[in-house]
């Protein structure tokens, strides 16, 4: 059965940020991710996670000024010293926190900008913040985010994603697949699953086309999931949608799917 992390940036917003590990973990949750923990200190969320019983599994870099509009600069040229300032600050969040994986968002492609320096500067930035990670046995994973929730995305298909993974060529370097993405961009989950696994270190989930509950929409996800357990996939899914009247109300989903799914 896959293991299910909740994405406590998008649910369990009937709370403040600090209080939905407690939420999460009274929902049955083991696992949290989250875009960004920098609004709170290290040793806070580690008391929170320990006080709950839960772990971290994942959370995205610096990504420059989230609200102008930036996501990530790892793509920008001309802002790499503020990128390998914001690789040490994750480095250090991540140690405290026990987070075994971290998301370098590349980035949008400015207007009139060279889209061939731009993947340059997304590599260069990579191989850096590889080296950096390993070190400490960090994985780091890039995403292909789709165009319509995300224009001018630097990288949007899973292809693409894996050539620059191909090109940086560092082992712990891995893609975060979600689904809801990939889906609104190329369809063709399972094959694209099953092509690329090995090099798969994260699944996000979500239902297409609201970002809602994964029981909604045109994604066949319990076949996807029995999937997951055919291949042997042992990672986290991340559960990155946007309930759609409240997270406990939402849940049904989960429940019903653990209950025919009875862990081993």
């Amino acid at each position: 059965m896959p293991k299910f992390a909740a994405n406590i940036s998008l649910m369990f917003q009937e709370v403040p940020f600090i209080e939905r590990f407690g939420a999460a973990a009274a929902a049955g949750f083991k696992a949290v991710e989250f875009l960004f923990p920098y609004g709170h200190g290290a040793d806070e969320i580690a008391a929170r996670l320990r006080a709950h019983g839960i772990e971290n599994v994942l959370f995205n870099m610096p990504p420059g000024d989230w609200d102008a509009g930036e996501r990530g600069i790892a793509a920008l040229p001309g802002r790499r010293e503020e990128f390998r300032r914001g690789v040490a600050i994750a480095i250090e969040y991540a140690r405290a926190l026990g987070t075994p994986r971290l998301h370098v968002m590349a980035g949008r492609v400015p207007g009139g900008a060279d889209a061939e320096a731009c993947r340059r500067s997304f590599i260069e930035n990579l191989k850096y913040a590889a080296g950096e990670c390993a070190p400490h046995g960090i994985e780091v994973l890039i995403e292909p985010i789709n165009q319509r929730d995300m224009p001018g995305y630097l990288l949007s298909r899973q292809a693409d994603a894996h050539r620059i993974r191909e090109e940086v060529g560092a082992p712990n370097l891995k893609i975060q697949m979600d689904f809801y993405h990939a889906q609104i961009m190329e369809g063709d989950l399972a094959a694209t699953f099953r092509k690329y696994l090995a090099h798969i270190g994260h699944i996000q989930i979500a239902g297409v086309p609201q970002r809602h509950e994964p029981d909604t929409g045109e994604i066949n996800y319990p076949y996807l999931f029995d999937l997951m357990d055919e291949l042997g996939y042992g990672g986290w899914v991340g559960c990155e949608y946007r309930p759609a009247k409240g997270t406990q109300e939402g849940l049904a989903w989960l429940k019903a799917w653990t209950l025919s799914h009875p862990a081993g």
